[in-house]
């Protein structure tokens, strides 16, 4: 098919009905979502949605079209063009009722399989494909009747009308159902990008798929032909081929460049700034963290992140020699009183051991070294992928406890979290390795026990979560664990799923809790807070924690009518969900991708979106129960947040002196890269 074959078949009803039915929904994705959206953003949104809706309904139109020109002629015996015109317009009135009673035949269930949703989701675009088809037959019927009452001679039966009719029903309909909704508090002051901005480059983003889709189907019918012309069958015999062929190709030039970027993000996150280089960094690292000089962690083997948090934890008390310009942040100085013991601070790295059996091997004889054993607290923390673990709720737990706390952390991945999707198992695996060997060592200890806690974020609480998985609440009881808190849980967690859903004999509701803020766990009923184990902190408009790949498929409950309405909650992200927000296959794929992403930028220091920061001093105190004052608790959050700013400043001014030209002074001087890990 060359170049002016497609286009001419772009009038044809088969793709009408596709430009009609994706047009009708290009309205519906300007929608806002839970966070802003950028340009880029929009565009991709309604580009690639508008070009999807367009694939699916040109084949399910074709599809109809095929069904019943098959059945007519099989029926007449001859070939009739009008007769199967005829019989394109009675199938697709027949496929709106069909798909209607099939869609509802197969109702939502509890902990459905997403076959059964792309069932009726396949269901559901059958339906709207009938109604588009049928309203582009009768508006084509019309321009004809109009062409031949004014004698138009054909020009006015030829505007095609398939893109302007839908987006006229699309404006329509969503101004319809605007009418009936609330009024709700502006969740976010960020400026809305403007609809003929967001429109010029959806239409580039479908320009460049539209372009690449007819690129690869003139490849594939030329390679058909080659082929057609050495071997027997004709072209439509081995088009099909071309098609796998150029695919193939496609996927395999994919595979490499994906590989090549995963080597080099890989490589990014583990770029040393000057400050914890090999001959920087080590000096200030205490003799009760990992890679020191007494360690048995190497330093090299912990990375940019484990060497980070050896480095930027709360001394027990004030450090000398800091420019006057740094606070007095030690925990004897925050706390007003005394530090019990320096913290501990066990973290191995990846490259630390080759095994996670060897990992799991190398903490305990860590943890035997730094003397974790006899603290008060044992909290164990899962990284995100590339190794993180939050500043602020490490520092927070070391303040809280006045340093008697064993922090230990083992990485699974090199990689940030959205590519270390597939490092779940092995994370999985070696938490549970770890926690099983702690929980033997602690039985058998005579005496006074440390209490042990578990600490995740992201997808770190989804590795976490994910070695209680199947077990419900009696998961971390089994493996001794007294308390946990979770921020950020990703949607993909299955044990999130299963404690918070409907009633399993192996869960009691009253030991955990989902929550959006502190003020939230709080109103809680007494009885469940005085019971309350096991805390999930997941903002209401953080898309990490709503983002699954079965929007595509079914409505996910934070969608349904029963939906929280929106409230503003000073010093706290917005509860609550728009109903502005409602549930479309496709777009809503889309919204939730970009707003899984958007959540992941911080904007200051602020409980917003996929950012918990702010909310830390407060679950960490009441959810491990660890005793402060209101004013020592007042005094935690203020040197978290200067703890903060202290970081990013001086982390940033000596990654500026890593990409400065020599004798440039961007980074500062010696001494201020001296006192950066001194952050007391």
């Amino acid at each position: 098919m060359g170049i002016q074959q497609w286009v001419a078949r772009l009038a044809g009803p088969g793709d009408q009905t596709g430009l009609l039915v994706a047009a009708a929904g290009v309205p519906g994705t300007f929608e806002p979502s839970l966070v802003p959206r950028s340009l880029s953003d929009q565009a991709i949104v309604t580009g690639i949605g508008a070009s999807l809706s367009y694939l699916l309904t040109v084949a399910t139109q074709d599809s109809i079209e095929a069904l019943a020109a098959g059945v007519a002629g099989w029926a007449a015996g001859t070939a009739d063009p009008a007769r199967d015109r005829r019989a394109a317009l009675i199938a697709d009135l027949a496929a709106v009722p069909v798909g209607i009673a099939v869609h509802r035949l197969l109702t939502r269930r509890e902990a459905e399989p997403m076959v059964r949703g792309l069932a009726r989701q396949v269901a559901w675009r059958t339906a709207v494909t009938g109604v588009g088809g049928t309203a582009f037959t009768l508006s084509r019927a019309g321009m004809a009747a109009a062409d031949r009452a004014i004698g138009a001679g054909g020009r006015l039966a030829a505007v095609p009308l398939g893109a302007p009719l839908g987006l006229g029903l699309g404006l329509a309909l969503e101004a319809y159902r605007r009418r009936g909704l609330p009024d709700e508090p502006a969740t976010t002051d960020a400026p809305v990008v403007e609809p003929w901005r967001a429109a010029l480059a959806s239409a580039g983003v479908v320009a460049a798929v539209s372009g690449a889709a007819l690129g690869q189907r003139l490849l594939a019918d030329g390679t058909g032909a080659l082929l057609a012309s050495a071997l027997p069958g004709g072209r439509v015999v081995w088009r099909p081929v071309g098609h796998a062929l150029t695919l193939a190709a496609l996927v395999a030039g994919g595979s490499v460049l994906w590989h090549r970027a995963i080597r080099s993000i890989e490589a990014g996150t583990n770029v040393i700034e000057p400050i914890i280089d090999d001959e920087g960094g080590r000096r200030w690292v205490g003799p009760t963290a990992s890679g020191s000089a007494q360690s048995l962690v190497p330093w090299p083997t912990l990375g940019r992140e484990g060497r980070r948090h050896v480095l930027l934890y709360p001394r027990p008390r004030p450090v000398t020699g800091l420019p006057v310009s740094l606070p007095d942040l030690a925990i004897s100085s925050v706390m007003g009183e005394p530090a019990v013991a320096d913290p501990a601070l066990v973290y191995v790295g990846l490259d630390s051991a080759p095994t996670a059996r060897a990992r799991v091997d190398l903490a305990l004889a860590e943890m035997d070294r730094v003397g974790a054993w006899d603290r008060a607290l044992i909290m164990l923390c899962s990284p995100t992928g590339s190794g993180y673990i939050n500043y602020c709720a490490t520092a927070a737990a070391a303040y809280l406890t006045r340093g008697d706390v064993a922090i230990v952390t083992m990485q699974y991945s090199k990689r940030p979290s959205p590519l270390s999707l597939f490092k779940v198992k092995d994370a999985r695996e070696q938490n549970r390795l770890l926690w099983l060997a702690i929980s033997a060592r602690l039985r058998d200890r005579p005496g006074r026990r440390p209490r042990v806690v578990l600490f995740g974020e992201s997808l770190g609480a989804h590795t976490s979560q994910d070695v209680l998985l199947h077990w419900g609440t009696l998961g971390p009881e089994a493996l001794g664990i007294d308390r946990a808190l979770w921020i950020g849980t990703p949607y993909a967690s299955g044990w999130m799923h299963q404690v918070t859903g409907a009633a399993r004999p192996d869960v009691d509701p009253l030991l955990v809790a989902r929550v959006n803020d502190f003020d939230q766990l709080a109103e809680l009923p007494p009885e469940h807070r005085a019971a309350l184990r096991y805390v999930m902190v997941s903002h209401d408009n953080d898309g990490v924690t709503k983002f699954g790949v079965d929007l595509l498929s079914t409505r996910p409950d934070w969608l349904t009518d029963a939906r929280p309405a929106v409230q503003i909650v000073p010093g706290a992200s917005p509860r609550g969900v728009p109903a502005r927000l409602r549930w479309r296959p496709i777009t809503s794929f889309l919204h939730g991708l970009m707003d899984m992403k958007n959540a992941q930028k911080t904007a200051g220091y602020r409980a917003w979106a996929h950012d918990y920061r702010p909310d830390l001093a407060r679950f960490i105190a009441a959810v491990y129960d660890l005793p402060a004052t209101p004013e020592q608790l007042a005094r935690i959050e203020r040197a978290l947040r200067a703890r903060e700013e202290i970081r990013d400043s001086l982390l940033s001014q000596h990654l500026a002196a890593m990409h400065a030209p020599a004798g440039d002074p961007a980074g500062g001087t010696d001494e201020s890269a001296g006192a950066t890990p001194s952050t007391p």
